[in-house]
Formats: structure tokens, C-alpha cells, sequence
């Protein structure tokens, strides 16, 4: 079976069950490892840490799951898969925080709380299934790239209409119609996408 984005997650799960599954487990990767560095990221980590911290939550996740440590009856998948991510979060600013004091420079860490990395991870999931989604535009609508354009500079890049206007030299009117087309389209998008990903 190959696996993409475009496979719910339970299958996914089911997938990494079986041996030697290996696009079940780029499946789940490619899923959450994206979202795991922003959320690092957004911690103060730097770009190698944050993708340590995704590298190692990964690794757990595939381990715990062939050794039935997910249990679905217990909570979603994204609560546990956040739950290691904020353990290694914590680690990482130990170690870096060691670091700091053994050059004689103070350092003060403060633990983030579950409610925080779970607002972050919310942020980073929404913008990841947007891009998903967007994506898909691209290539299964009859929109125009110059419409779909204009909506992410509004949008993802927050310029406003008359900046954009002026770059893709269309009229103002063209630009707020790009927007209201885009958005309609990706309504139902994004709850099929959000669907998929949230069925463990």
C-alpha cells in the first residue's frame, strides 16, 4: 500500500504494525515531523535541536507504537505524541542549559506547560493542514496559480491588498475575488484534511 498525506492516520497506525512497513512509517513522518520542529522551534530551540528533539519523539513514537504503547482507548494520538515531544523539549533545554553553565554563563530554564505546547502544536497543525490543502488546489482545482498566489500573500504572508495587487499587477477587486474564491474552495478542504488526520 502506498502511503501519503492524503491516508488517515489509523491507517498509518496500522500500517507501522506491520514488518518492514517502511511508507507507513514516512506516512506518520512526513505527518508530524514538519509540525514537531516549528513547535521546537517556537521553544527557543535552535533549527538542529528542534529537529533532534522531532528525530527522537519520532523514533519513540514508531517504537511505542510496535510495542502497543498507543492506546486509543486512552486519548488521541497528537495528546501522546505531545506528551514525548514536551519530555524532549525539556531535555534539550538541560542540555543546552549545562552547556551555558559550564562556561560560566547563568541559565534559567523554565518547563513549559502542556497547555502551552499544545497551543503551539495546534498553530503548526492548522498552518500544516492549510498547506496540504493549498497544495491540493494546485493540482485537482481549476483555480488560477495567480488566484491561489494572491490568496497566500494575503493570507500566509499578511500583505495587503494593494501590495498585492501591485505585485501580481491585477486590480484590487481581482485580488479580494482571489480570496473569497480560495477560501470557499478550502473550507471543505480543510475539514476532509483535518478528518483524516484526527481519526486516532
Amino acid at each position: 500500500m502506498n502511503y501519503d498525506l492524503s491516508v488517515t492516520t489509523s491507517a498509518l497506525l496500522e500500517g507501522l504494525c506491520e514488518p518492514d512497513n517502511e511508507a507507513a512509517w514516512l506516512g506518520l513522518d512526513n505527518r508530524y515531523r514538519p509540525i514537531l520542529v516549528a513547535t521546537a522551534r517556537r521553544f527557543g530551540l535552535s533549527d538542529a535541536d528542534a529537529h533532534d528533539v522531532a528525530q527522537e519523539t519520532m523514533v519513540r513514537v514508531l517504537q511505542g507504537c510496535r510495542d502497543g504503547k498507543y492506546d486509543r482507548e486512552k486519548g488521541r494520538l497528537r495528546t501522546w505524541i505531545l506528551t514525548i515531544a514536551r519530555h524532549r523539549i525539556v531535555d534539550m533545554h538541560r542540555k543546552r542549559d549545562v552547556r551555558k553553565e559550564a562556561r560560566g554563563v547563568s541559565a534559567v530554564m523554565e518547563t513549559p506547560e502542556e497547555s502551552t505546547i499544545e497551543a503551539c502544536w495546534s498553530a503548526e497543525e492548522r498552518a500544516a493542514i492549510l498547506r496540504e490543502a493549498l497544495d491540493a488546489l494546485r493540482t485537482d482545482s481549476n483555480l488560477a496559480s495567480e488566484t491561489i498566489e494572491a490568496f497566500e500573500l494575503q493570507v500566509l504572508h499578511r500583505r495587503g491588498p494593494h501590495q498585492v495587487a501591485e505585485h501580481l499587477q491585477c486590480s484590487i477587486n481581482d485580488v479580494y475575488l482571489a480570496k473569497s474564491r480560495v477560501t470557499r474552495k478550502l473550507k471543505d478542504m480543510v475539514t476532509h484534511i483535518e478528518t483524516r488526520w484526527n481519526d486516532a
